[in-house]
């Protein structure tokens, strides 16, 4: 098996029927499989993909057990010689992964590549390009809201000026698109740290590859349309402060000692705070 392809669901009935297709069509000369993870979804997802969809191997959690561990229950069933871990609201090109793949066969140094993401009119997706590894400070504008006023204060940390169109190697690429050397799974015994829910998984596993020799490397050799974060979009501020400020926390405690993550510690409640007040008299 050449390529498993590993996407996680949430409510995912709009979305995920498109990506499949897609996905088969981006594989045109080599062997695949998808493995889709369903964390507890409430909608149509299950039955559309059971109904329409059949090769398709299905896991079906009767709770949302995070993102990691879900993508991870996938990599322990997959038999492919890479994985690629793809968010449901992806749409890859005809033969796209067929290029990919040849692509990381070729280059035996790179342990994790992604490609150009972009929108569904082909302009290059900002908010899903590769980013520096976040410092303190960064992080600390993020959790009280800082770039709303200063406008730049994130530049350095959002990679301001990246060119997508040239080929790199980068501190972390984005999770939504993300192809994995199985060796790279194999050693680490997991493909992202179970420890985090939500958020966070894509910037640490990118460190673990790093810290194992290998390269995280941007490639423009294909385009992917990356319609950003939907089945976010049904969740609440409060929701999404909370958790992506818990795997802050344990990705600063993890890999930065405590003079800096305590400050993260500290902060952390004024921002669910801001939160609670956004979903409750703002929105």
């Amino acid at each position: 098996m050449n390529l498993s392809i590993i996407t996680v669901t949430w409510n995912s009935e709009k979305l995920v029927g498109e990506q499949i297709d897609s996905v088969k069509n981006g594989c045109q000369s080599i062997s695949f499989e998808e493995i889709v993870v369903d964390n507890g979804s409430t909608d149509n997802t299950i039955k559309i993909i059971k109904e329409k969809y059949p090769w398709v191997k299905l896991i079906e959690n009767k709770q949302n057990i995070g993102f990691s561990a879900a993508n991870n229950m996938a990599a322990k069933i997959s038999d492919g010689e890479f994985l690629l871990f793809l968010n449901p609201d992806m749409r890859v090109q005809v033969g796209s992964l067929d290029e990919m793949l040849s692509w990381m066969q070729v280059h035996g140094e790179v342990g994790l590549a992604s490609c150009r993401l972009v929108d569904e009119h082909g302009i290059l997706n900002a908010d899903a390009q590769p980013r520096r590894f976040p410092d303190i400070f960064d992080q600390l504008a993020i959790i009280l809201k800082l770039p709303h006023i200063f406008t730049g204060i994130l530049n350095r940390y959002m990679f301001k000026g990246f060119d997508a169109d040239k080929e790199q190697e980068v501190d972390s690429i984005r999770g939504s698109f993300m192809i994995m050397r199985r060796e790279v799974f194999e050693k680490l015994g997991f493909a992202f740290d179970p420890r985090y829910f939500i958020w966070f998984e894509d910037v640490d596993i990118c460190r673990e590859v790093k810290k194992l020799g290998y390269k995280v490397v941007h490639t423009p050799v294909i385009s992917c349309i990356d319609y950003i974060g939907q089945s976010f979009k049904q969740r609440t501020t409060l929701w999404k402060q909370k958790n992506f400020t818990k795997s802050m926390l344990q990705y600063f405690q993890k890999w930065e000692p405590w003079y800096k993550w305590i400050w993260i510690a500290i902060l952390r409640p004024v921002g669910i705070a801001m939160a609670w007040i956004n979903d409750k008299f703002i929105n």
